[in-house]
């Protein structure tokens, strides 16, 4: 499991949707983001995109100042995705998790595809 995030703090996840096969994905970066709505696509204002939220349980409460607080998915330009050859090369960033794990509720996992991409899935 990451230990950036807990499933205590998940606990009130219903829902997953990927806006992009997780299949195709080596790992993606999680984070819990603060938003105005229980479902729905959430604003995102990072550099690089969204591949994936959580959606909330009608008995959700909000947490700070009207928000509810949200698992989001995403990629950095610099991240495996956009660059093969990069800085993850092999490694992956402390809050990335392999999105084969991921399910509503539960924190994800690092992998040796997460860590290594496909070639973590090979012996060498």
């Amino acid at each position: 499991m990451s230990s950036l995030l807990t499933e205590e703090e998940l606990c009130h996840e219903n829902n997953v949707v990927w806006l992009e096969d997780p299949d195709r994905l080596d790992y993606v970066r999680q984070s819990r983001d603060k938003t105005t709505r229980r479902r729905g696509k959430p604003a995102y204002a990072r550099e690089g995109r969204i591949v994936g939220y959580a959606e909330l349980t009608t008995d959700a409460e909000q947490a700070d100042s009207g928000y509810y607080q949200r698992r989001v998915f995403y990629l950095l330009p610099h991240d495996r995705d956009y660059a093969p050859d990069g800085v993850y090369r092999e490694g992956a960033p402390g809050e990335a998790v392999d999105p084969r794990t991921i399910s509503p509720g539960k924190v994800g996992e690092k992998t040796p595809r997460s860590q290594y991409g496909t070639a973590g899935l090979t012996p060498s």
